[in-house]
């Protein structure tokens, strides 16, 4: 099976599949991704030359993602968010610039062969509608009683039929208008879709390994790994490294934050996706909205942002000392340093902090969950989803809090300390505020 992208076949580009393909990645609604556009041509060029077939997550990932020959689609789930994301763009082009469109494509779930349709008609309804009638007028001659009943049914079908497409529509409506309570109605929004970027835990294993502490640019080119002589001795040493490289694992502080936030969402979930640090690109944050869980020593892309905080991680030993938070500007009162747990799974003190902050085209929002062990980001999770805590939050930031929206956006960063026992918080406290002007 070939895993290079064939070329464009001359015969397809008369194709109506293909020209409605070509309407549909010129729209707004894909403007703005690259990669989702080369994945709808792939997929169509591919069943409109008789190829529907060899359409699998891993080819799809070796062919149009660049993934090598013996990935593994079941730790790598790039294709299928990719796929998603596909799905909502089509539903968002076929309700809007579309939606006169007389083909409709779409990509069942489950598969990722896209499938033409002509639209239904006004006409055909009216057709359909209009059979029902003729029939029951041929049974009017044959019984009266039965004419009676069947209009009484046809009745109330029609009465169904306009009542149905209001209640939808209003049920619809009322889901629009749901708001997230504050902070996360800065982040979840009908305009936007809402990324949620887990923790590497590989790269925070193998900077514990190394003792190295690695940089954004580095976990980019895939350097991290050539850079060790640590894992490159023994046989069972290059099967570790091989195995951190290539695999991909998250902790269960960040699958518990994940599900809160997605409670949190409500109606606006089917906005929310989540991705694996490694298949994002600089690009990426250009627009929509993010949330990012872990610190820099397990998430590198918070290191972007770090410029923008107050209270940054700090790590004198990779590995080998007390994670802490340095308290850049300290207000009477605090401390200048806020040391967290020596390894995860003790008990004691951990700290975690929760920054709110516009990407950097303005176009949308970047919400940061960093713990310094993963105590503290599974914390932080559990103190945005209660009410009280989130009360006390915008009294601390001099907001009222009785609203959960405000005229204008609110940037700022929250320092919690949580109290943990067998490796989960127990309680949270707020220990601090800063907005981010």
């Amino acid at each position: 099976m070939s895993t290079t992208k064939p070329s464009l076949a001359e015969d397809i580009r008369t194709d109506e599949r293909w020209q409605l393909v070509q309407r549909i990645v010129c729209s707004r609604p894909f403007q703005k991704s690259v990669r989702l556009r080369e994945l709808l041509e792939y997929i169509t060029e591919q069943t409109i030359v008789g190829h529907a077939q060899e359409l699998t997550e891993h080819h799809i990932g070796s062919a149009v993602f660049h993934k090598p020959s013996d990935y593994s689609s079941l730790e790598d789930s790039s294709v299928r968010v990719h796929a998603r994301q596909l799905r909502l763009k089509l539903h968002e082009y076929f309700d809007e610039e579309g939606r006169n469109d007389p083909v409709v494509l779409t990509i069942p779930r489950g598969c990722y062969t896209p499938i033409f349709k002509p639209r239904a008609k006004a006409s055909t309804l009216i057709a359909e509608n209009t059979l029902s009638s003729s029939t029951l007028t041929s049974w009017r001659r044959q019984a009266v009683l039965a004419w009676t009943l069947c209009g009484m049914l046809v009745l109330v079908c029609a009465l169904l039929l306009l009542v149905y497409p209001l209640g939808r529509r209003s049920i619809a409506s009322a889901e629009a208008n749901v708001i997230p309570p504050w902070p996360f109605s800065q982040v979840f929004d009908s305009r936007h879709q809402t990324v949620v970027v887990v923790a590497d835990s590989n790269y925070g294993m193998f900077r514990i390994l190394t003792s190295q502490p690695g940089s954004l640019n580095q976990y980019l080119r895939r350097e991290f790994l050539q850079m060790s002589p640590i894992l490159k001795g023994s046989p069972g040493d290059a099967r570790l490294s091989d195995y951190i490289s290539s695999s991909t694992l998250t902790s269960f502080a960040d699958v518990a934050d994940v599900v809160t936030l997605l409670n949190m969402a409500g109606p606006l979930q089917k906005t929310v996706s989540v991705r694996y640090p490694r298949d994002l690109g600089m690009r990426d944050l250009d627009h929509e909205n993010y949330i990012f869980i872990g610190s820099p020593a397990s998430n590198p892309w918070v290191s972007l942002f770090q410029n923008r905080l107050n209270f940054r991680e700090s790590e004198s030993v990779v590995g080998n000392s007390v994670k802490c938070f340095v308290n850049s500007n300290p207000l009477p009162g605090e401390q200048a340093r806020y040391e967290g747990l020596r390894w995860t799974g003790s008990q004691g003190e951990d700290y975690a902090t929760i920054a709110l902050l516009p990407n950097a085209t303005h176009d949308g929002t970047v919400l940061a969950l960093q713990g310094l062990q993963q105590e503290g980001t599974e914390a932080a999770g559990r103190f945005l989803a209660d009410q009280e805590n989130r009360r006390q939050l915008k009294v601390a930031l001099r907001l009222s809090p009785s609203l959960e929206t405000f005229p204008e956006s609110i940037w700022f960063e929250a320092l919690i300390r949580s109290r943990t026992v067998a490796g989960a918080p127990n309680s949270t406290t707020l220990v601090t505020v800063r907005r981010i002007r």
